[in-house]
């Protein structure tokens, strides 16, 4: 079985890892300034990684200011409303919605996310 466990590299992976713990309810696996695993439950849901905290070398660059552009983090959750709820407490950016995609059959809200990813977090498709 093949699990998706996507890094963003990030300037600040404390401040990142707030946001996703307040904005999506997910909880620190690993914690500190250079390394985070985001968790759901025991399941790892993203990484972060600071830039400048590690020889690897395939990282990317952080002054190259097409960082992110073309890719949308997307998250898929049973209990979208209460994501929703968590959004506009923290008050976070959000981009658009909350709306339903007629194409994807689900509901959907668009955020703004640290370092400028794009984060969706889409309702669970149900039949």
């Amino acid at each position: 079985m093949m699990r998706p466990q996507p890094m963003l590299v990030v300037a600040d992976v404390e401040a990142a890892s707030a946001w996703f713990q307040n904005v999506l309810g997910l909880s620190s696996g690993h914690g500190g300034s250079e390394y985070e695993m985001l968790m759901d439950n025991s399941d790892l849901v993203v990484q972060l990684h600071r830039w400048d905290a590690a020889e690897h070398p395939n990282l990317g660059d952080p002054e190259d200011p097409s960082r992110g552009n073309g890719v949308v983090v997307w998250f898929e959750t049973d209990a979208f409303e209460e994501a929703v709820e968590r959004v506009e407490e923290m008050g976070a950016e959000i981009l658009e919605g909350p709306l339903f995609n007629p194409n994807a059959q689900q509901h959907e809200i668009w955020l703004s996310g640290p370092d400028g990813f794009v984060v969706v977090v889409a309702g669970s498709r149900r039949p």
